[in-house]
């Protein structure tokens, strides 16, 4: 079979087609015929050897999102059939609870083999089932953006109707808050450099956006049009953490997801001034994913894709990543 390695992980021309025997299905495992995975930022600090330490031995199959469909279960196995469409969290053994630092030892993608191949073998028990709604290359958007948002709103943020939700950025995360937000009946409140990308996540339902090239001092105008946000996602890191605070109405909740923005630590006085939290979130469970897979199902939600690019094509998926033109998610199709 073919699959995409990452070899010495010196930037995005170390990924290298190669081909792989077929994986091995043991006991409790599930035999998976892989067809579509998406990009998310820290499959770039992979490739960079910036996510932590080195992947060992740099034939490392490389991502973690991906949609495939069961080709055959091994024994013990009762959860999912052949034929089903199928993912997992990219922590395979964190399957529901709170996240643990011994899950990273399990990590598709990075400490194990990932997901960009023509076929994968995993726990069973890691699986859970996709919405029948979307398409095979929305569905495998949802896990690691979907998550961490959902973390975020739903279990840290408690949303609720009429709440304001701010999200930076028009990456994945952010526009999956975006919509996440509206599902909820609350207020999406987005931030880009780009005036043109603000009006395509008005015409897909933000309710405030604000250029932060042209306007530096962002969250005076955000905390102007808002009265104050109730819940941040918060992809940028340390480096916008500040301004977030600053925006925030009394006891919001931050979620701090990405480091995507350097910059000094801001001074935490404002978590006291304001009774706000701040939570790192890792993404999150298969629970968690299969919470959200009944949300989408209920209300109809679909993922914004900005580009879909073969399997082939790789290279090209990871360098329009990151060029950050896109809008929404980055996909490809096997």
């Amino acid at each position: 079979m073919k699959a995409w390695e990452l070899g010495d992980q010196i930037g995005i021309e170390s990924l290298r087609m190669t081909e792989r025997d077929d994986p091995y299905m043991g006991y409790g495992d599930a035999l998976l015929s892989v067809k579509a995975c998406a990009l998310n930022h820290r499959d770039l600090m992979i490739a960079r050897n910036r996510y932590g330490s080195r992947s060992k031995p740099p034939t490392r199959i490389a991502l973690h999102d991906f949609a495939a469909e069961v080709i055959s279960v091994g024994e013990g196995v009762a959860n999912v059939t052949p034929g089903d469409l199928v993912g997992a969290p990219h922590y395979i053994n964190w399957i529901s609870g709170d996240c643990f630092p011994e899950y990273r030892s399990h990590d598709l993608g990075n400490s194990i083999d990932g997901v960009l191949a023509e076929r994968i073998a995993l726990p069973a028990r890691s699986l859970f089932k996709y919405p029948s709604k979307l398409t095979v290359e929305q569905n495998a958007t949802l896990v690691a953006a979907g998550t961490a948002v959902w973390s975020t709103v739903q279990k840290l943020g408690q949303i609720k109707a009429g709440d304001t939700v701010l999200s930076l950025g028009t990456g994945g995360v952010s526009v999956f808050a975006m919509q996440i937000a509206k599902m909820n009946g609350a207020r999406a409140v987005i931030t880009s450099s780009s005036d043109e990308k603000l009006e395509r996540m008005r015409a897909f339902g933000a309710d405030v956006t604000v250029n932060y090239r042209t306007n530096p001092d962002w969250e005076k105008e955000v905390l102007e049009k808002t009265g104050g946000v109730d819940i941040v996602v918060e992809t940028a890191g340390v480096g916008t953490l500040g301004k977030s605070m600053a925006c925030c109405a009394p006891n919001a909740r931050i979620g701090l997801i990405g480091a995507l923005a350097q910059g000094e630590q801001p001074s935490l006085g404002g978590l006291m001034g304001k009774n706000l939290i701040l939570k790192g979130i890792t993404t999150g469970s298969r629970t968690m994913m299969q919470e959200f897979v009944v949300a989408i199902e209920a209300n109809g939600f679909g993922p914004v894709i900005d580009r879909v690019f073969d399997f082939d094509q790789a290279r090209e998926a990871y360098e329009h990543l990151d060029s950050g033109t896109h809008i929404g998610k980055v996909v490809i199709k096997l």
